[in-house]
């Protein structure tokens, strides 16, 4: 089983969003910032909880 820290993959989106979709380096920017001063706020921690439980239910899938 290979694992992949969400950073890294929410990167990889971003990145692929900037060069195939025409997502603009600066929007990606505001994106950045937002998550930046979402994560410092009251709702981070149910995000986080909500994430978290998200994956957790994707990787008990069988396919």
């Amino acid at each position: 089983m290979v694992t992949l820290p969400l950073t890294l993959v929410l990167a990889l989106i971003v990145w692929l969003l900037v060069r195939r979709s025409g997502l603009e380096p600066s929007h990606a920017v505001v994106c950045v910032l937002f998550g930046f001063y979402l994560a410092r706020s009251s709702v981070a921690p149910p995000i986080d909880g909500t994430v978290r439980d998200l994956l957790e239910a994707i990787s008990r899938l069988r396919l």
